[in-house]
């Protein structure tokens, strides 16, 4: 046998026929299974990013819309009460409770803070009902001490004492009830904000998800390049892109608010602790309060633009999956599944 009728045989025996058969089923089965793996992959890694930014996105809208309105109502309205108590504890001090529109201060200032628990009724769990009887009849109190007994001195000082004991009684009084009432809140505020286990771990499979799909997107490319001859595959370049881009911004998006939150939380907590103190007078910690919730809602305006990152990676997400698809099943159907 000459050597050109050898290598002719050889190119055409059942032997070589059956490796080029059996070369090209084991590639498209190993095509079939990155494709597999990646549908698999992605998905988890969209439900977990979706989840998880989701629930950053979630804390930062509540804080801002309800959360961080109802600590500072409720601080502003206790400041409010107790400047109206020493407003009208100075008329009676230095008897000017006749003098026309001297009880303007005392008045103005509690028409303020029931107006504000009105305001955060609905942004709060919390039943302010008791609280707000509490005041009306405080404020009833303090009324008829200031108009009832104008010409006697020592009724009108008792009724400021009872008036006093309304606001001020341990345990019972409308301060004290309001301290509860935020001390509740601030914890409420710091829970909807915290990025709990869960969380993490939400985080975390996300994360360990996109590095898979990283990896396995590697290996179809070369695979794609070594066994099938072909140039690297566009919808697959697109897809490893977009997997960093989802692996890396959400991500440090979610941490940047999260460090937002976190010093909003402690603006709300010196806010909270500036209603507490006993030294300043009332004036000067509602000048602090007012000071520092502007500086709260600045603060939670400027991180309005976490939303838009927050709808870019669900737009990333879902085409993450769709790419790979369509990079290898394009190439499939091309190479392997029309010659069945």
């Amino acid at each position: 046998m000459t050597a050109g009728r050898a290598a002719s045989w050889r190119r055409y025996s059942p032997a070589a026929f059956w490796r080029g058969r059996l070369g090209s089923w084991r590639t498209r089965r190993l095509l079939e299974v990155h494709l597999l793996v990646l549908l698999l992959l992605t998905a988890v890694a969209s439900t977990a990013l979706f989840l998880s930014s989701r629930q950053v996105q979630h804390g930062a809208e509540a804080l801002a819309s309800r959360e961080a309105p109802a600590v500072q109502g409720l601080a502003a309205a206790r400041l409010a009460a107790l400047r109206a108590h020493e407003e009208a504890g100075s008329l009676v001090e230095r008897d000017l409770v006749g003098v026309a529109g001297a009880g303007e201060a005392y008045r103005s200032q509690l028409s303020a803070a029931d107006q504000g628990l009105s305001r955060i009724a609905d942004r709060t769990d919390q039943d302010l009902g008791t609280v707000k009887g509490l005041l009306a009849t405080y404020s009833d109190s303090l009324a008829l001490g200031t108009s009832l007994y104008r010409d006697q001195p020592l009724m009108r000082k008792l009724r400021f004492r009872e008036a006093e004991s309304l606001l001020t009684r341990d345990t019972v009084g409308v301060a004290p009830r309001l301290k509860v009432l935020q001390r509740n809140q601030l914890e409420h505020a710091e829970a909807t904000t915290a990025m709990g286990r869960w969380q993490h771990t939400g985080w975390w499979t996300a994360e360990l998800a996109l590095v898979a799909v990283a990896l396995t997107l590697l290996s179809a490319l070369f695979v794609l390049r070594d066994r099938c001859g072909r140039d690297w595959n566009p919808y697959l370049l697109a897809a490893l892109l977009l997997t960093v881009l989802l692996a890396v911004v959400p991500l440090l998006t979610a941490y940047s608010t999260q460090d937002e939150l976190d010093g909003a939380l402690g603006e709300l907590r010196r806010i909270t602790e500036a209603s507490w103190q006993s030294g300043p007078s009332a004036e000067v910690r509602q000048q602090r309060v007012t000071e520092t919730s502007e500086e709260v809602r600045q603060r939670l305006a400027d991180g309005t633009w976490t939303e838009s990152v927050y709808r870019g990676a669900l737009v990333g997400s879902l085409l993450a999956v769709v790419l790979p698809a369509l990079g290898l099943g394009l190439r499939l159907d091309h190479d392997y599944w029309r010659r069945r």
